[in-house]
């Protein structure tokens, strides 16, 4: 099957690209005004906070300002500011509660591709449903270790700690039960 090119930028989007390039801020800032309303809904779900969705969207164009020479056009700016966002909220996302820094592994983080239109927007909503589904489905011990972990956002020491278990055993059935969502996920959807 023959690769499709991504969709060409718009016109008006190239020329401001373009102008941006050269250091304009009145035309980086007509791509911010286009742009941060479907950024900031996406980091507000994914965050779960206006606050934090409104800074990490603040980072988000000010590293698009810095880099906007490396952008190529071969995706759209949506796409490319997409990317950029989801990577400042995975590493916001990378602390916890205290401010500590968890490992990069139990970060789990999947932001939407908003790019793609109203159909990918209900596939994604499908795929959440179906998800929560699986992880009811589970038989009791992996849904706990997932639900108080993926869910609940414990760390692994924590959640090994309420369900009484030593870390390794609670590790393994985390790592079972997120392993059978997936392959359901993998059976229904490819």
């Amino acid at each position: 099957m023959p690769q499709t090119a991504p969709p060409p930028l718009l016109a008006d989007e190239a020329r401001l690209v373009a102008r941006a390039r050269e250091r304009d801020p009145a035309a980086f800032e007509q791509l911010i005004v286009a742009h941060a309303p479907p950024l900031q809904r996406m980091l507000r779900r994914v965050l779960g906070s206006t606050p934090d969705a409104e800074e990490v969207l603040q980072e988000t164009f000010l590293k698009a300002w810095r880099a906007i020479d490396r952008f190529r056009g071969e995706a759209r700016v949506s796409t490319w500011l997409s990317r950029i966002a989801r990577n400042e909220a995975k590493g916001r996302q990378a602390y916890d509660a205290h401010g500590r820094a968890l490992p990069i592994d139990d970060v789990m983080v999947e932001l939407p591709d908003l790019s793609a239109g109203p159909a990918a927007l209900a596939e994604s909503a499908e795929l959440e449903s179906f998800i929560e589904q699986c992880v009811a489905e589970l038989p009791a011990s992996y849904r706990e270790a997932v639900v108080l972990r993926d869910v609940e956002g414990l760390s692994n020491e924590e959640a090994a700690a309420v369900l009484e278990l030593d870390l390794r055993n609670f590790k393994s059935r985390l790592h079972r039960g997120r392993m059978a969502i997936r392959r359901r996920v993998e059976e229904r959807y490819g």
